[in-house]
């Protein structure tokens, strides 16, 4: 299990932290490891995924440059290469996952999206912590097939640096698209990447998927039992690929940006080095490095992680199976055992590698030292907190295979939440169904305070928190910087497409 994590806080003003990050301080030494690494192995066009042991490719990367990235995603359906073959998935410009954005706190990250797939799509940024409104994360815009529309997100110039991705928001079709592969990550880098100490490791981004095999779009087909579910693929891939193998050196130190791009499948990863040290969570960084054994990945969350790497060897990345609960009662749904079980998880000593890492000697045994990894703190009391709601996750509305928030399916035109710019609120969320739902908000990160049963609060600030079936999770809402209307769902997209979903509108 994890150890205890102490509770990450941020001041609720994004400007206080900022102030704050500005201060230097002490630098945290990691004497187990030394300073080198060599940088990410690519590999061919033919030679990714389906054949396990292959080189890990790095996505594409575009990057900002004078406070601006300016790109063109075209979502299409495409063959891409598996093993001696081809596979069919959907892809932004061609890959999977689609090119990683990278921009600085104050940019302005303007996309063109083209939709060449034969349904409508659109695009939502997980994570920023941008405007919902007009052409920025606005999840009710929609792009039918053959139009084009352009989306501008204006960063703030406090955004948190970290790790964030794209993927498709149109409701009814988000489940499928992004099991399809339409997945790609954001980074936020500031002033912290840019230092030396940071400079010395290699970055790594490793995107999980669970994509379906096969050569024709049959592969996005869901049965009514897999959408109540949330679908689950064939297997596992970083970043495309099956079982990559990447090249290090001792005395170097890994830095892995993990997102889970999973439609539904949860993680439980773990290494089998002698240290991991978690660094960031959905909304960046932590105060200070954590070590941890395992960190658990809902849908929709990410996590940047250090792995120091003292010896020769080999070292493995890999997942253990997670119970996530059922819809099904005495594996009455597609053969699934029992209630309260899913067909992927009924055996959580299961363990699948992920990656392999093949680390070569060197006579590099230098500790690099870690720059200060800040966030502000709040008081003691948890803040002030101008309101307190709660809300509630329902089981399968009867009748009309649908899932519920506070009871009621989503309905685009009603406003189910209402808040007000520059409040602090404090919700508390339960689970009254028989599965684990991954609650996400857009917009506003939000802080986790408690979990009904005891356990530490998740670490850092999160756009996403998983609610686990029979308890509930008080957060922290500060509702700061933008007003406008959006959503809150279950990020298991199945859930969500079926209705989990419900509006909040900030004024």
């Amino acid at each position: 299990m994890t150890p205890s994590i102490p509770f990450d806080h941020r001041t609720v003003s994004r400007r206080a932290m900022l102030a704050l990050m500005g201060t230097g301080a002490a630098a945290t030494v990691l004497a187990s490891c030394g300073i080198g690494g060599s940088g990410s192995t690519t590999a061919k066009k033919g030679s990714i995924g389906g054949t396990s042991g292959t080189a890990l490719a790095a996505p594409p990367e575009l990057r900002s440059s004078g406070g601006l990235l300016e790109v063109v995603l075209t979502a299409a359906a495409t063959m891409v290469p598996w093993g001696d073959g081809e596979r069919y998935a959907l892809t932004f410009n061609g890959t999977v996952p689609g090119p990683t954005l990278r921009v600085r706190p104050g940019d302005l990250l303007r996309v063109t999206l083209k939709n060449d797939l034969d349904e409508t799509t659109n695009l939502h940024t997980h994570g920023l912590h941008v405007s919902p409104d007009g052409n920025s994360d606005n999840v009710s815009l929609m792009i039918e097939p053959g139009r084009a529309l352009t989306y501008e997100y204006q960063l703030p110039a406090n955004h948190p640096s970290g790790t964030f991705w794209y993927h498709p928001h149109h409701h009814g079709y988000v489940a499928s698209q992004v099991f399809g592969g339409l997945a790609g990550v954001i980074i936020v880098d500031d002033a912290i990447d840019d230092l030396p100490e940071m400079q010395s490791t290699t970055e790594r981004i490793l995107v999980l998927s669970d994509p379906r095999i096969g050569t024709t779009a049959d592969v996005l087909v869901a049965s009514t039992a897999d959408k109540q579910q949330g679908r689950e693929g064939d297997v596992v891939l970083v970043s495309g690929a099956l079982e990559p193998r990447i090249a290090a050196v001792s005395g170097s130190v890994e830095r892995w940006r993990i997102v889970n791009a999973s439609s539904s499948r949860y993680y439980r990863l773990s290494v089998d080095a002698p240290n991991m040290y978690l660094i960031g969570s959905d909304q960046g960084r932590l105060r200070s490095p954590q070590q941890v054994t395992d960190i658990l990945l809902t849908p929709g969350q990410r996590a940047e992680v250090l792995v120091p790497l003292p010896n020769a060897g080999t070292v493995t990345l890999s997942t253990t199976a997670v119970d996530r609960g059922s819809m099904s009662m005495g594996g009455g749904m597609g053969g699934m055992g029992g209630m309260g079980r899913s067909r992927s998880s009924s055996n959580t000593d299961t363990r699948t590698t992920l990656l392999t890492v093949d680390v070569s000697r060197s006579s590099n045994t230098v500790a690099p030292v870690l720059p200060p990894i800040l966030r502000g703190t709040m008081p003691a009391s948890g803040g002030a907190t101008d309101s307190r709601r709660s809300i509630s996750f329902g089981a399968m509305s009867m009748g009309t295979g649908e899932f519920v928030i506070d009871g009621k399916s989503f309905d685009e035109h009603r406003i189910d939440t209402s808040a007000k710019l520059g409040t602090t609120e404090e919700w508390t969320i339960t689970n009254n169904s028989m599965m684990d739902h991954p609650f996400h908000l857009h917009v506003w990160p939000f802080q986790v305070l408690s979990r009904s049963n005891g356990a530490a609060p998740d670490p850092g600030w999160r756009d996403t928190v998983n609610i686990p079936t029979g308890q509930s999770v008080t957060i922290l809402v500060p509702f700061e910087d933008y007003s406008g209307t959006t959503v809150y769902h279950c990020h298991i997209l199945d859930h969500e497409d079926l209705g989990m979903m419900a509006t909040i509108n900030v004024s």
